[in-house]
């Protein structure tokens, strides 16, 4: 049996160029729909989460889950 527990890893920080959650690599409508998803839905939902933060280039999170920018130099 597949786990519809939710994917959240309290790192809430849309990428702004993929817009997928840096944390759990669900959209911003996917994460405000968690609750109203069927199982099957959670279930077929997480399963795409692991190839959507692995095709993410923007990973880096420094202290009270902002993105890290690039530094000025």
């Amino acid at each position: 049996m597949s786990d519809d527990t939710s994917p959240c890893i309290l790192v809430c920080v849309l990428d702004p160029v993929s817009g997928f959650c840096i944390g759990c690599g669900r959209t911003g409508a996917e994460i405000g729909g968690w609750l109203g998803m069927g199982r099957e839905d959670r279930v077929a939902l997480k399963a795409l989460l692991p190839a959507r933060l692995a095709g993410m280039t923007t990973r880096a999170v420094r202290e009270g889950g902002r993105r890290a920018r690039p530094s000025a130099r």
